[in-house]
């Protein structure tokens, strides 16, 4: 079986190469050529033939295709649906911020939380993705949209906490100097409440920012819309992010989605001040994006307002998040959806 060789640290590829009888430097013109964006080692130029037929009869390049792509008139906001290897379809979103472009990527092919009021959960969880697949949404989007990205979330389709092996290869490719050298403080991953790997994740004392998906501060009402708060409650939840900051000195940034008459109560204003006073936190408040198939409604800019002044007023710190690419569906998992209803849908299926 050929080895997927993105996937592998310039590390393993050197060793690797030692084994087949190459110099040490070798490994550096390989990893080079894949962040260029080949798809072939035929590509690989500057290596000799004999060395590009051993490398194809070991290895294979991951290479996905643009199954559809939507650029939002309004913002410039670029939404890819990519086609994977195996026919599967993932979610990209890349948009213009004046601090830079960041790219929103997928972790899976579907996931497996159940979330009321997210499209990604409708098909349930297909397959996690390869280090090498996380890697080339950024990838290929930068060299497809011409826009250099210099930030990346994993917010896309997925719990990136579900396939923590894979997530952490993947931060350790995006990070390396020799290859995108996007720094962990430019990375964002967001996670709907996995427990037991926030605090895995805190060990590795990784700089990026920790985004948890709260949209609500009492059991209850969260249990309702999020299953997975009926195994890590929100105080379970909020003690883990205390630790969380404890080990890696990052403040925790809460996602908190505005449905109307579910998560936007000023009683849970009220509750949520109580439960975050006093933490290194950020709650980002986020208006929801209409789902087809969910009824759940997003809230008023009103309502948004007055939810965000009583938080501030009880020294918690929110803000609004900007809502881009409206026009093109650029809620996380509404275009595979789309697209899985028309006659050539994405397979479904490992």
């Amino acid at each position: 079986m050929k080895q997927d060789i993105k996937s592998m640290t310039l590390a393993e590829i050197a060793a690797a190469l030692l084994a087949l009888g190459e110099p040490k430097f070798r490994a550096k013109q390989v990893f080079t050529w894949l962040y260029r964006g080949v798809t072939s080692f035929a590509q690989m130029t500057d290596l000799s033939l004999s060395l590009r037929e051993k490398l194809d009869a070991d290895y294979y390049i991951t290479a996905p295709g643009i199954a559809r792509k939507q650029v939002s008139a309004q913002d410039g906001t670029v939404k890819y649906l990519w086609r994977l290897g195996d026919g599967n379809c993932v979610e990209s979103v890349v948009m213009r911020y004046h601090h830079g472009n960041t790219i929103c990527i997928s972790s899976e092919v579907g996931c497996p939380m159940g979330c009321k009021f997210c499209a990604s959960t409708l098909g349930g969880l297909v397959r996690r993705l390869t280090a090498s697949e996380m890697l080339d949404q950024v990838l290929f989007a930068q060299l497809d949209s011409g826009m250099p990205i210099s930030n990346i979330v994993l917010m896309g389709i997925g719990e990136p906490l579900d396939n923590f092996e894979n997530v952490l290869r993947f931060l350790e490719l995006v990070n390396d100097p020799n290859g995108l050298n996007i720094g962990m403080r430019h990375i964002s991953l967001s996670t709907c409440g996995v427990v037991p790997k926030i605090l895995k994740l805190a060990e590795k004392k990784l700089q990026l920012t920790l985004s948890v998906s709260l949209h609500s501060p009492d059991d209850d009402h969260r249990s309702e819309i999020m299953p997975v708060n009926r195994t890590w409650n929100v105080d379970t939840l909020l003690d883990a992010c205390r630790k969380y900051f404890e080990i890696t000195g990052r403040r925790v940034s809460f996602e908190y989605t505005m449905i109307r008459g579910v998560s936007d109560l000023p009683e849970q204003a009220k509750l949520l001040t109580k439960k975050l006073r006093g933490m290194a936190a950020h709650v980002n408040l986020i208006p929801l994006n209409r789902v087809a198939e969910s009824e759940l409604r997003p809230s008023t800019r009103e309502a948004v307002a007055a939810f965000q002044k009583m938080l501030e007023d009880g020294g918690v710190t929110a803000t609004v998040r900007r809502t881009l690419g409206s026009d093109i569906d650029a809620s996380c998992g509404q275009l595979r959806r789309q697209y899985e209803k028309e006659e050539t849908p994405c397979r479904h299926g490992a």
